[in-house]
């Protein structure tokens, strides 16, 4: 089997900045599919003016699910293009936090996820996370 198919990392184990960016990326897509199961909840209980942009909203949160669920097992696996998605959604959930938070006056959901992605990039960029997902130069 070739080297870059395997989902197996000959390197060891994840530093810890990596691991523990790892976990926060994983309790987000917990935190969301949580969100995407509420939402269906309450389209199907409640009377949304819009079924069908309550249940969109609802498969936006799922995917977001899927792809940090994914980012967080790449980043274990040590897998260098794992970061950028990560890096991506985390930068998307900066004014999202700020939008709940303090526009909406919602700090107990804004904080949290502020905390969340600032520690997530902080970790990313950390020198024994950025040695574990370097790309190996061209030959």
């Amino acid at each position: 089997m070739d080297a870059r198919t395997d989902d197996r990392t000959d390197d060891g184990p994840a530093p810890g900045p990596l691991r523990a960016a790892a976990l926060i990326v994983l309790l987000e897509a917990l935190a969301l599919l949580g969100v995407a199961g509420f939402l269906v909840v309450n389209t199907i209980v409640g009377s949304p003016s819009k079924v069908s942009a309550a249940l969109l909203e609802a498969a936006g949160a799922l995917a977001g699910a899927a792809v940090l669920a994914a980012g967080a097992r790449g980043l274990l696996r040590q897998r260098p293009a794992s970061r950028s998605p990560v890096v991506v959604l985390q930068i998307i959930a900066l004014p999202v936090a700020y939008s709940l938070g303090i526009q909406a006056h919602r700090i107990a959901y804004g904080g949290p996820i502020l905390v969340a992605a600032i520690a997530v990039l902080y970790l990313l960029f950390t020198p024994p996370a950025r040695a574990a997902l370097a790309r190996e130069p061209p030959a």
